[in-house]
Parts: structure tokens; sequence; C-alpha cells
């Protein structure tokens, strides 16, 4: 029997025989027959293991790496804009988004956006909001309960006058912006002495804080999208970081929809805001197989896959049946092989 040993990476999952002679060094070895110890056990293979463990096949489709989609954030006043936040800053929990005659318009965080005047004796979820962000400041002396009592309204008076407004008791929507949390600006809309009237213009834009990548994927390829599935994603310098799955979208346009992927190890990501990026998604998995190096098979003469077990100073060929390729791994079964056993592998 005739064998062709592998020097060189498997591309995918086939090999490619090429018929007739090959010049060359090491690309075509003349090999006992299956079963047989090597003619000539001294010119032994380096050897590789055969181990079990868990192959991944992973798929790549690029992605792009940025904040999301913008916040618009409307004046509800009228007067001058005499300040704007710098864009790139953060705007966090008390902090003026805007001014507008020098009245600072403030962010507080919460998903019920301001919508009316918050007094002495309204109930709702804003109304809890509101308490829930002046605990967090350090007002003190109510309770959280989406009731506007007078104790609210102290704390209200209080921090009015820490803020410079007028002390009425009572929260104007032009007051506040609720966010889902702290808020980085993205961009100015409006621009310093320009003149807010009655129809609420936008006067900036805001993302979340934390950078995220955007896939588009086909429709066909919905498998490899599972809400809270692992991905990796590499960076423009060839830098991976690990992601998760966050929101797979349930709108299709043009035969794709969007995939949203956050990374816990924002520091990972280094000073890029945005750039293009590779995310690999699994799509199989194979738990608990015997894997070898994909530089160890060997293709047969008669067709199909064998190794050369290598034990102490002999080898013999043993036919394989492979599975999944992986990470520069291939799996393996076949009565003739055991975990731990020795391979050889072009040196």
């Amino acid at each position: 029997m005739r064998l062709r040993r592998r020097g060189f990476l498997l591309m995918g999952a086939a090999v490619l025989i090429l018929g007739g002679a090959i010049v060359g060094s090491g690309l075509l070895t003349a090999e006992p027959a299956a079963g047989q110890p090597a003619a000539n056990p001294a010119l032994l293979p380096a050897t590789a293991q055969i181990t079990r463990t868990r192959l991944v096949e992973t798929r790549t489709e690029a992605g792009t790496l940025g904040y999301g989609d913008p916040v618009p954030v409307r004046a509800s006043g009228t007067g001058t804009l005499t300040w704007i936040a710098v864009e790139g800053s953060i705007v966090m929990r008390g902090d003026p988004l805007f001014k507008i005659d020098e009245l600072p318009v403030v962010a507080l965080y919460g998903a019920v956006p301001m919508y009316r005047t918050l007094s002495k004796g309204v109930v709702g979820a804003d109304v809890r909001q509101l308490q829930e962000n002046l605990l967090k400041l350090g007002y003190t002396g109510f309770a959280a309960d989406g009731i506007y009592t007078q104790a609210t309204t102290a704390a209200v008076l209080a921090w009015q006058a820490d803020l410079g407004l007028s002390q009425t008791g009572m929260v104007e929507p032009a007051q506040i912006v609720f966010t889902p949390g702290p808020a980085r600006i993205a961009e100015h809309v409006a621009g310093v002495g320009d003149l807010l009237g009655s129809d609420r213009a936008p006067i900036l834009n805001y993302t979340d804080t934390a950078r995220i990548v955007t896939v588009a994927l086909n429709v066909v390829e919905q498998a490899l999208a599972v809400e809270g599935g692992a991905v990796t994603v590499t960076l423009p310098d060839e830098r991976t970081v690990a992601g998760v799955i966050a929101k797979v979208s349930t709108v299709v346009k043009e035969e794709k929809f969007d995939v949203t992927v956050t990374m816990a190890d924002q520091a990972a990501l280094g000073p890029l805001q945005a750039a293009p990026v590779d995310v690999d998604f699994i799509s199989a998995t194979r738990e608990d197989v015997l894997t070898v190096p994909v530089a160890a098979l060997l293709a047969l003469a008669e067709g199909g896959y064998g190794v050369e077990i290598v034990e102490g100073n002999t080898t013999r060929i043993v036919a394989i049946k492979t599975g999944m390729f992986a990470d520069g791994r291939v799996e393996v079964s076949g009565e003739a092989i055991a975990e731990g056993m020795m391979v050889g592998v072009p040196r």
C-alpha cells in the first residue's frame, strides 16, 4: 500500500490528492501496509498525542465596532442654549446635559421619559424614578414608593437649591432628561447661542458608554445568532476580545437582520471608537471526541484516511474515520486508536 503523507495544512475539511508523480522532498513517501511495523524504525516521525477534547467550529462574519444607535435629546423649555456638554464626554446621574438661559437640564436615570410636571400628590413610575435618583444623589427623608409626598417635595427643594434652580418643589419636564444610564455625548445638533422655541428641536445625540459590535447576518444564518451565545471579536490589529450575543433583531431588511454583540472587557478594545471587525460565531460543536492534529492525517491510496501509530521504535498505519475539523485538529474514530496513543506528524 502506498500512502501520501500530508505535509501541509488542510484547507477546510477535504484533502486534495494529486495524481501522478510529485516532485519535491517530503511530500510523497512510501509506507508499509496498514497494521505492519515500519521497515526502517530509525526514520521515526515527530509525534503528537491523540487527545479527547471539545471541538468548536466557527463561522466568521464582518461586523462594525461602535457605540450603537444615537438617541436624540430635545428641548422641552424655551430660551437661549448657553452651554452644552462636550462631544465624547460622559454625563453621569445629576450632571447637566446642557443649559438654557444658564439653567441646567440634568440627566437622571430611568426608562420612563419625563412627560409631565411632578408635584405633590402625583403618583406613578416616573415619580418612583425621580425618588430613586434623589436617594442615589444623597437626598433622604422619603421612600421611593412612587407617591410624591411632602417629604419628596422637601428633597426636591434641596436639590433645586443645589442646582441654582427656582425652588418650587415641583419638577418640570424642562429641568431633567431620563436616560437609561450614563450618557456619552455623541454629537451636537444645536449650538451654543441657538434660540430654542416650542418646536422641541433636537439639541444633542447621546449613546451608551459601552462599545458594541453590530453584525448584519443573512436570514439563512439565523442558527448562528442565539442570545447569550459566546462569540470572539477580532480587532483590526488582530487582537481578539470575548463577546456575548446580547440582542437579535426580529426585523429583516434586504434579507438581513442585525445582531448586537457586547464585550465586558471594554479596556481590551483600547482607544478604538469605531472600526470594522470580524466576529466568529459558533456554528457547531463536538463534545468529548478523540482528536489529532490535522497534519497527522495520511491519505490512503485506496481512499479514506489513516494515521501512523508510533509505538516505541516501530510505527504502523491504521485506518480511521474523520469528523469535524476545527482549530488545527480533526475528530477521529476507529477500533485501532485510543486516547493517549502517539501518532506521527511531519517534522
